[in-house]
């Protein structure tokens, strides 16, 4: 497995994240402000996902990640992303 710190640029990777205690809607996507679809929040909750690592911040141990399953981009800080691996092309 693949360390944040160990990540360099010009490489691709994907990971496994999770929004914590984000308003989600019935079906367990992000809700509300954060969805495109007319659903109320159903509640509140963990989001779990993957996506591609766009940006990375050391110092702030901060990554932003474009979801696969809703395409939009989420900051996730580094201690609820895991399962860093390199997209091999």
């Amino acid at each position: 497995m693949i360390s944040p710190l160990d990540i360099q640029a010009g490489k691709t990777y994907t990971c496994t994240f999770v929004l914590k205690d984000y308003p989600l809607d019935e079906f367990g996507r992000p809700g509300g402000i954060y969805s495109m679809s007319d659903l109320p929040i159903a509640k509140y909750g963990d989001y779990t996902s993957t996506g591609a690592l766009v940006a990375r911040d050391v110092d702030s141990e901060l990554f932003e990640v474009l979801d696969h399953r809703t395409n939009k981009k989420w900051v996730v800080p580094f201690a609820d992303a895991s399962d860093i691996t390199e997209d091999i092309q």
